[in-house]
């Protein structure tokens, strides 16, 4: 059975961050899988930076959206320096974890499947951490893309989890609740973020005045 959140039960958070780190932990724990506590630090900060739209999807020419991972890697692949090239590589695989692990749904009928973006979110952390070993980034940083690249499918799993325990009773995700509340100080928001057991605390910018 997987996580889910306890009846009644009132999980304060200040921030999205919060949230995250806490459900996360929590999945960890119940599926007792053995992850490097520093990847999964890796991981709750790329969740929580990507549910900012704008930290997502990127203006390319008369588009915005996410531009797909194999241009990407052909970014990579032409990239005018190992920073920039890095840069890329770690984009790929933050982006094919976040999609793979929290929008799986949406990838169903579509051209690549969960599988595509689970390879290349794995190749991606794998060569960062070889690229990377060595250099001063990469004494902070190689072990832990190299965590993430050999349990990219274990990670994957746990965001299944939480992206479970996180759904709404309305038409809006958790996250897009949060964010409509974090933006406008919704009532209705913040009534449906106490329903699913998330207490909006902090600054959130009124509607009104």
């Amino acid at each position: 059975m997987g996580y889910q959140p306890k009846p009644g039960r009132v999980m304060p958070v200040r921030n999205l961050c919060d949230y995250f780190r806490t459900s996360i932990d929590e999945v960890i724990a119940q599926q007792g899988v053995d992850v490097d506590p520093h990847a999964t630090h890796y991981v709750v900060n790329m969740m929580t930076l990507f549910s900012r739209s704008e930290n997502l999807y990127e203006e390319h020419g008369d588009a915005y959206g996410l531009r797909p991972l194999a241009l990407m890697l052909a970014d990579a692949a032409d990239a005018p320096s190992p920073e920039h090239r890095n840069r890329m590589l770690q984009r790929i695989g933050d982006v094919a974890l976040f999609i793979s692990g929290f929008f799986v749904d949406g990838l169903a009928n579509k051209a690549v499947d969960v599988d595509y973006y689970v390879h290349m979110g794995e190749n991606a952390y794998g060569s960062l951490s070889e690229e990377t070993r060595g250099t001063f980034r990469g004494r902070a940083f190689a072990d832990v893309f190299r965590e993430l690249a050999t349990k990219f499918q274990v990670f994957t799993d746990v965001l299944h989890e939480v992206r479970e325990s996180a759904q709404s009773n309305s038409d809006a995700s958790l996250l897009r609740t949060y964010e409509i509340w974090q933006k406008t100080g919704s009532r209705r928001a913040a009534r449906l973020l106490r329903e699913q057991g998330v207490v909006p605390i902090g600054a959130a910018r009124k509607a009104f005045h």
